[in-house]
This record gives C-alpha cells, structure tokens and sequence, in this order.
C-alpha cells in the first residue's frame, strides 16, 4: 500500500524515554520509568503491550481534599506495566519539560503526563477567591519530564516587569516569581477574550511565563 499517510510511522526513542511522535501525540515506553508513570485519566488513544491502568484520582487523601475545595487538581491515572503508550487530548499540542531537580507551577487543566519521580502538590494563588473564580495550580518538583497540553501554540514571555495573563491562559510559570490577582476592569469589561477579562493573574520577580493562545476549549452550548 502506498500514501503519505505512512509517513506518520511510529518513533522510536530511549527505554523509558517521553517521545513525541507528532506536534499532538505523546509515547512513552514504559520501560525504565521506574514502573510506571501518570498521565491525565482518559488520554490513552492506544497502547501495545501488557499495560495496567489505575485511577488515582488527585493523589491521596490531602490532595483529594484540596481539590474538593479548589476545583484544581488532575483526575490521574497511574500506568504501569511493560510496553508503550500513546496518549493525546483533543488533539491540543504537546510539549514536554525536562526539569532537573527544578520546580515549575503548572496550570492543572493543561497537564497531560509526567514521571514518576517527580512529586507535586496543589497550591493556591495568593489573592485568588471565589469571586475572582479562585485560581489553584500544581507545582511539580525534581528530576523527571513532564508532558503539558496547550489549545493554541503559545508564546513564553520573560518576566522581568509585572507581567498579567488571563487566567485561562496562563499553561505555566516559573515558581520563583510572586503570583497574585488583579482586579483591572468592572465586572463584564470586554478587555480579555473571555471569562477572565475583570482579573488577571499578575506575576512578578525574574522568570517567564508560557501563555497559550486562546482562553481553552470553548464550552459546548446546551
């Protein structure tokens, strides 16, 4: 059989290695992660192999409960066994980070999969409230690669001056800066592309941030 459509043929990488075989579909070989991995519950579009998959849910008991209160935190699943594993969403693009004993603060709706190695915890913005719809990311931390989606290719903006992102587009940013909520408009102010357009997440100190195009997916309407 001949068409372009085989030149989409699987890639191969290093045992154990995160492995983008497109801009919008991850693998990772199970082999040398430790055992396993987590990825995003519901991300596997194929896998070959004797694979397991295990609903963690936000990842114990003290997580669970942050996330009851915050609406923050990742419905996970932990993936073990021996073999590959392909996981995408929404076809959105993928991006891995390779952090070295570094930590980074990641908006939890963009988080596709990440080591085993790395630990994370949920933390909340200082300034954020229920009126401002709260804003609680996940701050990964050590030695491991973390794979996030974003819905619209983004721009990474070095923050050496107070720097405002919507709060839905915000993917993820540098621990190290100081994060707090600004108020900038009356409630209903078209300044933004969205529901965030009254606040934004205001960040300062030295440092970047990754910012995605567009506000995420757009709700379905009833």
């Amino acid at each position: 059989m001949r068409s372009d459509l085989m030149k989409n043929a699987e890639r191969n990488g290093e045992p154990g290695t995160f492995v983008l075989q497109n801009p919008r579909m991850l693998k990772v070989d199970l082999t040398g992660t430790g055992g396993h991995f987590f990825a995003r519950q519901g991300a596997m579009v194929a896998y070959q192999g004797d694979v397991d998959f295990s609903y963690e849910g936000s990842g114990g008991v003290g997580k669970f409960f942050k996330k009851a209160f915050t609406g923050e935190g990742m419905s996970l699943m932990k993936v073990s066994g021996s073999g590959d594993v392909f996981l995408a969403r929404d076809a959105d693009e993928i991006f891995l980070l390779e952090l070295e004993d570094e930590s980074v603060t990641v908006n939890g709706s963009n988080v596709l999969a990440f080591d085993s190695s790395l630990s994370w915890d949920i933390h909340r913005v200082e300034g954020a409230s229920m009126l401002s719809g709260g804003l609680f990311n996940t701050t990964f931390t050590g030695r491991g690669v973390l794979a996030v989606t974003v819905y619209g290719t983004p721009v990474v903006l070095n923050v050496d001056t107070p720097t405002y992102v919507d709060m839905q587009s915000a993917v993820l940013w540098s621990t190290g800066l100081h994060s707090s909520i600004r108020k900038t408009a009356k409630m209903g102010a078209a300044i933004g592309r969205g529901s965030g357009e009254a606040y934004q997440l205001c960040l300062t100190g030295n440092g970047f941030v990754v910012v995605q195009a567009s506000e995420g997916h757009p709700v379905p309407k009833p």
